[in-house]
């Protein structure tokens, strides 16, 4: 089955065409306009999607050599993210199914995470553990078939991304904060400081606010020049702290369910230390990790596709009259 999905939750705008998990194109753009203000803004963020979506979908369909006529259905997510930026995706994708008179599914960006991994190792089937980690969002969530979903633990407060993005400002880093910490953090000791480690050994909940203020509380008894100085350290002291408090969660989970598998989905999943971390103690554990290929780890629309075709294949299709759901759970169900 070949389905152009479509990905407008937040500030990127993607289209991507995908025939039985080969992405046959996948183009993303993302919006510039949000780094000055050091997050995004919603208003900018559905200004650009609508200025952006069609040419977007368009190269998509020329580099998969593919036209409407080509495309068995269309995908698009509905939930969560930025109400605008949804309505966007959701009205176009709508436009497509009348015009073209092709079935369209309405899809959750969360399982499209989810599903990266499907895309990128076949070999990977349920049950296992899925960490999903992004600026929106912190879980563990026990797979148990496609579809079939258990939330196990999720933040208590900020998404570890956010996290990142506010401890990246304190450090005067641009936006987002991910990339330049963890780029940092390579160069640097991450035994350094040590920062808390909030909730670590007891159960599968997340808390990253006590970690953001207890770097804010160290900058501000620093000296002047100090921070610049130890940059790359204090860097790799709270990405030591963050990881090991994902890695330690997500195999206790598995352990803990007899899983032998655990996939990681989302932005965050791009964090290299994160990848070596888990990867490392997973094994030693006799638990095998599966991570996205980075292009697949941010928000783009090669993930809705392999959602939508999933479920397009089961006979499932949305209405005109679907709506969008800006706080969609991955256990939520849509009309």
């Amino acid at each position: 089955m070949r389905v152009l999905g479509i990905e407008t939750s937040c500030d990127e705008t993607a289209a991507s065409v995908v025939d039985d998990l080969n992405i046959l194109s996948n183009v993303v753009s993302s919006q510039a306009i949000h780094k000055k203000y050091g997050g995004i803004v919603p208003e900018f963020a559905s200004r650009e999607q609508i200025r952006a979506l069609t040419p977007i979908v368009e190269s998509a369909l020329v580099e998969a050599k593919s036209s409407f006529e080509d495309i068995d259905g269309i995908a698009v997510t509905c939930g969560p993210g930025l109400a605008g930026s949804l309505l966007t995706g959701l009205n176009f994708a709508k436009g497509i199914s009348l015009a073209s008179n092709k079935k369209y599914i309405a899809v959750n960006h969360l399982e499209g995470h989810l599903f990266a991994n499907r895309l990128s190792d076949t070999n990977l089937k349920p049950p296992f553990v899925f960490l999903l980690i992004s600026g929106g969002h912190t879980q563990l969530i026990h797979v148990k078939d496609w579809g079939d979903y258990a939330v196990l633990g999720s933040t208590l407060d900020d998404a570890v991304g956010e996290a990142y993005d506010k401890v990246a400002k304190m450090l005067g880093l641009g936006y987002p904060g991910g990339p330049e910490i963890d780029r940092l953090a390579q160069k640097g000791d991450p035994s350094f400081e040590h920062f808390p480690r909030a909730l670590l050994g007891k159960g599968y909940d997340f808390s990253f606010s006590g970690i953001k203020t207890s770097v804010l509380y160290y900058l501000k008894k620093q000296e002047d020049g100090f921070v610049e100085e130890h940059l790359e350290d204090i860097s790799a002291s709270f990405q030591g702290a963050v990881v090991e408090l994902l890695t330690k969660k997500a195999i206790e989970a598995a352990k803990f369910l007899n899983i032998d598998k655990i996939a990681v989905g989302g932005g965050v999943s791009a964090n290299s230390t994160l990848r070596e971390e888990l990867n490392s103690k997973s094994e030693a554990v006799g638990i095998k990790t599966y991570f996205p290929p980075i292009s697949l780890t941010t928000d783009n629309g090669a993930m809705i596709a392999a959602v939508g075709a999933y479920y397009l294949e089961k006979g499932k299709s949305s209405s005109l009259t679907m709506n969008v759901y800006p706080n969609l759970g991955i256990e939520d169900a849509t009309d």
